[in-house]
């Protein structure tokens, strides 16, 4: 591949890293804290770009401005084109702007023991807001390893998606990310209480309970799951976002 070529496929890698970030496609693949670096990244594949195409557009002047022989010169760098199946590598970039793979979901819960880990530093304050918003992770390593003191009988409200294991128990999910969609692992909350009648797998609820001292095993891997008891849960759309982050 040519230069000039390498500098449209930059330019077009570029902008696709951009349009993931302006758009959020990039949660598909990323955990939200590396927007930035994102960002970063997209704009320096495109200034890298300008300068490629700039000195391929600039070299073959200044053969002709300062030296003899540049016909042949041009004739020979002709003569090599190089072979067209090289732009091919456009295809998985397409395949980025045009189609959005779907977020890691109850398939991989299924068959992924539950990644809870105890904190480094403990547990933070809770504000007093009434219901009390907690991700999956949050209320979970609060549930297994603070053993819900922080939590008490206070209503809290977490949203996941819905993941049976393999004997049909429902449990309330996210899936966790520490750089990428690559490496997501899940963490599980049991339901009892006002389980809504008819689950289905990958459907999102808004659930609000309190603190459960129930806890179970993984099947997978014997990881604890901790349970919330419920009183109200609400089907809602997937968000944006769909992950959590260490």
């Amino acid at each position: 591949m040519n230069r000039t070529a390498q500098a449209i496929v930059l330019f077009l890698v570029g902008v696709a890293m951009l349009h993931a970030t302006f758009t959020d496609l990039y949660l598909r693949y990323l955990k939200a804290g590396l927007r930035p670096l994102l960002l970063v990244a997209g704009c320096v594949l495109i200034g890298a770009a300008i300068a490629t195409a700039w000195y391929d557009w600039r070299g073959p002047r200044s053969i002709q401005e300062n030296q003899t022989g540049c016909a042949d010169h041009g004739r020979h760098r002709h003569a090599h084109r190089e072979p067209r199946i090289s732009w091919l590598l456009l295809l998985p970039l397409l395949a980025l702007i045009l189609v959005a793979p779907p977020a890691v979901g109850s398939y991989s819960a299924t068959h992924t023991g539950t990644a809870l880990q105890p904190p480094w530093w403990g547990f933070a304050t809770l504000p007093a807001s009434n219901p009390l918003q907690l991700s999956v992770v949050d209320y979970a390593g609060r549930a297994v390893y603070d053993h819900g003191r922080s939590l008490g009988d206070r209503q809290v409200t977490v949203t996941g998606f819905i993941a049976f294991d393999q004997g049909g128990e429902p449990y309330l999910t996210r899936m966790v990310l520490k750089c990428c969609a690559a490496d997501a692992q899940p963490v599980k909350i049991g339901l009892s209480g006002q389980i809504p009648p008819v689950l289905q797998p990958d459907i999102w609820l808004e659930v609000t309970g309190t603190y459960s001292s129930k806890q179970t095993k993984d099947p997978v891997n014997d990881g604890p799951i901790p349970f919330i008891e419920i009183s109200q849960a609400t089907p809602i759309p997937a968000p944006d976002d769909q992950y959590e982050s260490w």
